[in-house]
């Protein structure tokens, strides 16, 4: 007993060494995250600057590197090898962490950071086809070859950057979730760009429409979901001609939906967001003040830390390009060069569709299709958790793409994504030749290398606007389109039928297109694309609502003398044309009836239809208008039931042209026919309520910016300590400054183009450097929240000097 009483410190001591040394299920390793040693101690960055010089394997010659004050690095390498790996490297030293984190969401790895709970989300991002996606493009890189070395050389640079870590280097993240990087490839690069294509692309309506034809038929969803909107202001402008001659389109079958067995079924997956996409535009040399164009855009994205973009400047004897670029991905993705510049908004188009598949038997070694049966592929996929075990999954594909789950499943991420269905998506397209658009454009001197690099693009498709030192402007919604009869894929389609698979795509050089357009400039904010009237091939039936796209274009189109600063106060509109609209019939409905909230009518007649942060009357009416079109719509489509709504647009043009439509009616009031008055004046009510039993009775608790709550917010969202919340900022998601309280502006550009040399302008919510311990975390955040931009350093050559760089780095290669 006194041996036992001896030892029990000491084995109380090994033990919670043990504890404290091992993480266990997703609880990290306590006593590492706090040794002063190795800890997040050492995660406090006091000197921000970069090392002075480094030898690193791998380089040909020497590299220098020139950070300015906000830690943006200008490298000047003197080949396109030793270029793109100081790129890898120098971006890995910020944000290495981030890099992964992608990389491990798009390849469906999370369980092996977080354990068994991130399984069923992993599953369903393996099984959607990102991962053997990145591998097939990897696969076919020989047929790139100068593209592949450009990869080679970006992995060759990240993986010296991580060579030099030890476990104290490691970023926080790393520490807290208890791993360790892994080395970097082009796979990971592919990956990355999957992810993109996945956030941007990754959406369907189809299964939510199919429902509302079963249920209504398709009278109804043709006079509420039309094909084109009611109120539109295409990218492309309404009479545009024609360039070339069409190929023929596939003819509508006699059936153009396959419906579910079960009409309770609806799917889940995430819906696209057209209202939060991206503006961008370009002016003319006739309405700038320099006699050159301008171009501008600001791409709306989710608000994070890290940054999603980071700055740089890239020069070569072949390149010397500016902007921000994708942490992972060579090259520069917005920006622009001497001659050119560039920017990207999303088009949305329906490029994700949906086959109910009819197996022989319940082995699924065949399918039915096209009257023969033909063969499935099966592909094992493990998941490895974080205690080490594993799960082992089988992946069944048909020609159309991988079933995501099948009858009976238990481990549905999405619970009510309908069985048996295979997903036709082009981000399954294993073209090795995206980024070559990205590079394209970065040595771009003129519009036909402009034109030659679109021509390499596949996905997510973007609306690419150009402007060149040339006079030039131009606006094209590019990607690889897939070429159907119209509205296929608008509903679930049937994976028997070979009339119902994809017939081929639309050749690059037929995507819709404008240059030069007679009233001056170009410009999308993910409104619709072109007018059925102009164009021959159905893209898509959805869009964003043509409040910010309308807006813009009434700007620029009253616009003369322009300068940097007039396209930077266009970014920052915070005018509502939706309360233009929405208001006047609204509110003379309310002035008509008796209402104890005099004061709030007040405010909203007396407003000056600006979201501002300090208003309060934009938070009256955002909390209205949504309030009002659930109240519309909810009773014909729950949202409960996973059913759409119809557009914004469509609901103004009832209750102005059609109040007393059978739709304002309340189908589960069965004693009372609702009116228009009657929807307006309870959603005005329950406005009013809602605001005083969450922010009290009104006060400047009501302003807008602390209504809309506008938030940047750490990646792994259970570190809210890395976040920045309530944000003093205006905007909103109906708004031309798309600041909502988790989407906005993800990098603001603007650029005046010159013969001589361009100058440009811009900045992004957050900060070069991933590191929360970095005062280059965050530092622009404050700048973003008003609006400012900052003056972009483009340096001419190596030798150029400029008052702005702090800091000077060269990488020598090793003997």
């Amino acid at each position: 007993m006194k041996i036992l009483k001896a030892l029990w410190p000491t084995v109380l001591l090994v033990a919670l060494l043990y504890l404290l040394g091992n993480s266990h299920g997703t609880v990290p390793a306590i006593g590492k995250l706090f040794n002063p040693f190795t800890g997040f101690w050492q995660n406090s960055e006091t000197n921000p600057n970069k090392p002075e010089n480094l030898t690193l394997s791998g380089l040909q010659e020497e590299v220098i590197i020139k950070y300015d004050e906000n830690r943006i690095p200008h490298i000047f390498a003197k080949n396109d090898h030793d270029l793109y790996y100081a790129q890898g490297y120098t971006i890995a030293s910020d944000r290495i962490w981030q890099m992964e984190f992608y990389t491990k969401v798009a390849a469906g790895r999370l369980t092996e950071i977080v354990g068994e709970r991130a399984l069923a989300y992993d599953q369903y991002n393996r099984r959607s086809g990102m991962n053997l996606a990145a591998e097939n493009v990897v696969a076919r890189l020989d047929e790139e070859p100068e593209l592949k070395k450009t990869l080679e050389a970006y992995a060759d640079g990240v993986n010296a950057y991580l060579a030099t870590l030890t476990e104290k280097d490691y970023p926080l993240e790393y520490k807290i979730l208890g791993y360790k990087p892994e080395p970097w490839s082009p796979k990971k690069t592919m990956l990355m760009m999957m992810n993109m294509r996945n956030q941007l692309n990754g959406g369907s309506t189809d299964f939510r429409m199919t429902q509302l034809a079963q249920k209504y038929g398709m009278d109804v969803v043709n006079e509420l979901f039309p094909d084109y909107p009611v109120m539109a202001d295409p990218i492309i402008p309404e009479g545009s001609p024609l360039l070339f001659e069409p190929l023929p389109v596939p003819a509508t079958p006699d059936a153009i939906t396959a419906f579910p067995e079960d009409k309770t079924v609806a799917m889940s997956l995430q819906n696209p967001r057209p209202e939060i996409g991206s503006n961008n535009w370009a002016i003319a040399g006739s309405k700038s003040a320099t006699g050159l164009p301008i171009l501008a855009n600001d791409p709306h994205l989710g608000l994070s830390y890290p940054s999603i973009w980071y700055q740089m400047q890239l020069t070569s004897p072949n390149v010397n390009v500016y902007g921000s670029c994708l942490p992972g991905a060579p090259g520069i993705t917005i920006g622009f060069n001497k001659d050119i510049a560039w920017g990207v908004t999303n088009v949305g188009p329906d490029v994700m569709d949906f086959y109910k598949i009819n197996f022989k038997n319940n082995n699924r070694d065949e399918y039915w299709h096209d009257n023969q049966w033909k063969k499935t592929t099966k592909r094992t996929e493990k998941y490895v958790l974080k205690d080490g075990k594993t799960v082992i999954d089988t992946l069944v594909s048909t020609h159309h793409g991988p079933v995501i789950y099948f009858e009976n499943s238990k481990d549905n991420f999405n619970k009510s994504v309908p069985a048996g269905y295979a997903m036709k998506w082009i981000t399954h397209d294993s073209s090795p030749t995206d980024l070559n658009c990205f590079l394209g454009l970065n040595a771009a001197k003129n519009y036909d290398d402009y034109l030659k690099a679109l021509s390499y693009y596949v996905a997510p498709a973007q609306n690419f606007v150009f402007a060149s030192n040339q006079n030039d402007i131009a606006i094209t919604p590019n990607g690889k389109l897939p070429l159907k009869w119209n509205d296929q894929g608008k509903f679930l389609l049937d994976g028997t039928r070979a009339d119902h698979d994809w017939q081929g795509f639309i050749p690059s050089n037929q995507n819709p297109h404008v240059k030069n357009p007679e009233r001056a400039y170009v410009s999308s904010a993910n409104q619709s694309i072109v007018s059925p009237k102009d164009y021959p091939y159905y893209i898509d039936w959805i869009s964003a609502p043509p409040y910010r796209g309308t807006q813009i274009n009434k700007r620029l189109a009253a616009m003369t003398m322009g300068t940097a600063d007039s396209l930077r106060s266009v970014q920052n509109d915070n005018y509502s044309l939706a309360a233009e609209w929405f208001l006047p019939p609204l509110l003379k409905i309310l002035e008509n009836s008796p209402s104890k909230y005099s004061e709030e009518i007040a405010l909203l007649k007396n407003w000056n239809y600006r979201n501002d942060a300090h208003e309060k009357a934009p938070s009256i009416f955002e909390t209205w208008i949504n309030i009002l079109l659930d109240k519309v719509w909810d009773d014909e489509f729950p949202s409960n039931q996973n059913l759409m709504h119809p557009s914004e647009d469509k609901t103004l043009d009832l209750i102005i042209n059609n109040p007393e439509s059978k739709w304002f009616d309340n189908i589960n009031t069965k004693d009372k026919k609702e009116t228009l008055e009657d929807i307006v004046l309870s959603s005005f009510t329950q406005t009013i309520d809602s605001l005083n039993k969450t922010y009290g009775l009104q006060s400047d608790e009501w302003q807008w910016y602390k209504v809309k709550q506008t938030g940047i917010r750490h990646l792994i969202p259970a570190f809210e300590a890395f976040s920045t919340f309530n944000i003093e900022n205006g905007g909103g998601k109906r708004i031309v400054n798309a600041s909502t309280d988790k989407w906005g502006p993800s990098w603001r550009m603007v650029v005046e183009l010159d013969k001589e040399w361009p100058k440009a302008y811009g900045l992004y919510p957050g900060g070069q450097s991933g590191n929360p311990g970095s005062k280059y975390y965050d530092n622009l955040v404050e700048p973003w929240s008003k609006g400012e931009l900052k003056e972009l350093l483009f340096l001419k050559n190596e030798q150029e000097s400029s008052e702005r760089i702090m800091a000077l780095q060269t990488l020598k290669p090793s003997k």
